[in-house]
């Protein structure tokens, strides 16, 4: 028996647009111990239509070599675990340091293993993108690592031609505590390799540092462009994927196209 109150419905027509998605779908792979990529990426991304989606991988707290070399083969399965089955326009694969000491053409061979073809990139990658973007030649860098860990950052800048005109490190072999290292710290670190050296950019290397939340003012007191590994990385993403916009109030790089022109 029907209750006399209800209605049935039934089918409704429906449309569908593009979805969430409907300008660039992005691929994110996150370390499980990172506490901080997520939140810069979607800072950084405040536009209509551009789809974000994350898988995790494992990784030990301390941030060694072996700890680093160790995340290599978990790639592929964070890949896939990415939107399966669906369309992916950019993979970002999330450490800079495991980029520095696998390399960029071994974490791409393990992206392609599951989105063969598909465009990616790494915070090493994005980095080089941007110092070319910028028309940066004497980079200053700025990083939490330990000594062995900077020694692999230093020799793989120098492999890919970048000129490292200065160097500063907060020697953190702890991620957890990399993540917590302070806005204030990360302005006055920036600030110190400005002043020490005749730069044209600075890189703050490691996906745990933030920096999208005060970048502007970061820049302004150094007199110059300063980028991360997680601002350029999502710089790169919307670039590679034809998101050509520029973005308030994220800094100088958001205002450049991958070519170097004014974004629009």
């Amino acid at each position: 028996m029907k209750d006399a109150d209800f209605v049935d419905l039934g089918v409704l027509p429906c449309s569908l647009d593009g979805g969430v998605a409907a300008r660039a779908a992005i691929g994110l792979v996150v370390l499980g111990i990172d506490q901080t990529m997520e939140l810069e990426f979607r800072r950084l991304m405040p536009l209509d239509g551009v789809g974000l989606y994350a898988s995790r991988v494992f990784c030990d707290n301390e941030i060694t070599p072996e700890t680093l070399r160790a995340i290599g083969p978990r790639i592929a399965p964070g890949t896939e675990l990415i939107m399966p089955g669906q369309h992916l326009d950019v993979v970002a694969f999330g450490c800079t340091s495991a980029t520095m000491t696998l390399g960029e053409e071994a974490v791409f061979a393990e992206i392609h293993k599951v989105r063969p073809g598909i465009a990616c990139t790494t915070p090493v990658t994005a980095a080089l993108a941007a110092f070319k973007a910028l028309g940066a030649r004497r980079i200053g860098v700025l990083t939490p690592y330990e000594p062995a860990v900077n020694e692999i950052v230093r020799r793989y800048l120098d492999s890919r031609g970048v000129h490292v005109a200065a160097f500063g490190t907060w020697n953190k072999v702890q991620d957890p505590e990399a993540a917590r290292i302070s806005l204030d710290s990360v302005e006055d670190g920036v600030a110190r390799l400005a002043e020490a050296a005749q730069l044209d950019a600075v890189f703050v290397s490691c996906t745990s540092i933030r920096l999208s939340e005060r970048v502007e003012a970061i820049e302004a007191r150094a007199g110059l462009p300063v980028t991360s590994s997680d601002h350029a990385m999502a710089w790169h993403c919307l670039r590679l994927a034809g998101v050509n916009d520029a973005v308030p109030g994220a800094g100088r790089l958001f205002g450049v196209t991958l070519e170097g022109t004014a974004a629009g």
